[in-house]
């Protein structure tokens, strides 16, 4: 009786270091031209994720509120307007 698990598909690495995904990664991942990818190398293993710039900055943000560089909070919207000023100087 055959196996109903497939083989995964093989990519060659072409000029500049470029890889096409096959057809079937590509649509079970939904990706899309221009869509981001994180690469990781991890125990001698290529893994790509898929990622969104909003994903990056809000890591960012939760690393500066870690690391206590923030303001506020603010009970009125004046007194964050009056932070922001200050920061501009």
């Amino acid at each position: 009786m055959a196996s109903k698990h497939t083989a995964p598909p093989v990519v060659r690495v072409k000029g500049r270091f470029q890889v096409t995904l096959p057809p079937r990664v590509r649509r079970e991942l939904a990706l899309s031209v221009g869509d981001l990818l994180e690469a990781e190398v991890k125990d001698g293993k290529i893994t790509l994720t898929p990622k969104s710039l909003v994903e990056r900055e809000i890591g960012l943000g939760l690393k500066d509120f870690e690391q206590g560089r923030f303001t506020g909070p603010f009970n009125t919207a004046e007194q964050a307007i009056r932070a922001l000023r200050r920061g501009k100087r």
